[in-house]
């Protein structure tokens, strides 16, 4: 499957772009992600904001159910930006605190509450949106 890195602004102010299922797109997640902190004059949170967005995309690949998804880049508010994935699986991730031996996997979470101010999901009857917020300056 190709991916593309076309970000598609959709709407003032936010970015979203329909991707693969794919491990190439957590790198286009990441373009989209940079382009909306720069243009929202954010560049000290793109560092954070990649790595944040680069987990929820490998979290999509491993447990959505099509083969696409959909990464959302918001300001719910002038406080906030929020980075998000869409995928149609109903299943809600949860946070692992066990240690799970020297097992790697399975921890992104783990980053994600470490780097976002506050996470959570969002059910839709058709799936959810894993999402995490950063405060902007």
């Amino acid at each position: 499957m190709t991916v593309t890195a076309t970000p598609r602004p959709t709407g003032h102010p936010g970015y979203s772009q329909t991707m693969g299922r794919v491990p190439a797109s957590a790198e286009v997640a990441r373009k989209l992600v940079r382009t909306a902190l720069a243009a929202w004059s954010q560049e000290d949170l793109i560092e954070d904001a990649a790595l944040v967005i680069t987990e929820l995309v490998s979290n999509a690949v491993d447990h959505a159910r099509l083969e696409s998804i959909r990464v959302v880049v918001t300001r719910p508010s002038e406080k906030f930006v929020r980075l998000g994935v869409v995928d149609r699986s109903r299943n809600v991730p949860y946070l692992r605190t066990d240690s799970n031996g020297d097992n790697t996997r399975g921890r992104g979470l783990l980053l994600v509450d470490a780097l976002t101010d506050r996470w959570g999901t969002d059910r839709y009857r058709w799936g959810k949106q894993v999402w995490g917020e950063m405060k902007c300056d």
